[in-house]
């Protein structure tokens, strides 16, 4: 249904056309841009050593519907950030979770990592839904926080470890 491949410069447009508001640009980046995204924010963002950057694409339209991204650490956790159906006809089809599986599945298969984290505002109940099905659970123990506008946001840490997805992911014998 989707798969990902390398962002780069000819993505920019798109993504700085889908950052609508100051607020859309928070919930999709956290604090990493300023609003309005510009080109020279995001020129400076692919030279980020550890960072890997996607679009997604549908595969039966070759359309481009988001983006997202893997921070890899040096201590065995990668982290999920970034991520984005920009596409709002995509939105709400269970199409987040195909994105979560393959990045997953990435860490844990070509990073190797032990863990992989990613955060999320706690008033986005879907999208912490979306991770909970991929096997994500929330670390009381990480929160952090960002004004927006005047508004607190509460960032919650998710994580998933390798020995719960391999667990997870086996197939029956047979």
């Amino acid at each position: 249904m989707i798969k990902l491949e390398t962002f780069n410069e000819t993505d920019f447009d798109r993504l700085i056309n889908w950052a609508v508001s100051e607020e859309m640009l928070v919930q999709f980046s956290g604090p990493i841009f300023k609003f309005p995204l510009t080109k020279e924010q995001l020129e400076k963002y692919l030279t980020e050593k550890r960072s890997i950057t996607f679009k997604v694409v549908d595969r039966e339209s070759g359309e481009i519907i988001g983006h997202s991204e893997i921070y890899h650490s040096e201590n065995g956790v990668a982290k999920l950030c970034r991520i984005l159906i920009g596409d709002e006809s995509f939105r709400g089809k269970g199409i987040g979770e195909k994105i979560i599986n393959k990045l997953v599945e990435y860490c844990f298969e070509k990073l190797e990592a032990e863990k992989v984290e990613l955060n999320v505002y706690d008033w986005n109940k879907s999208a912490i839904r979306c991770y909970e099905k991929s096997g994500f659970e929330i670390n009381p123990n990480k929160l952090s926080q960002i004004e927006v506008k005047g508004s607190i946001w509460i960032s919650l840490n998710m994580i998933l470890d390798k020995s719960k997805w391999k667990n997870k992911t086996k197939k029956p014998n047979g």
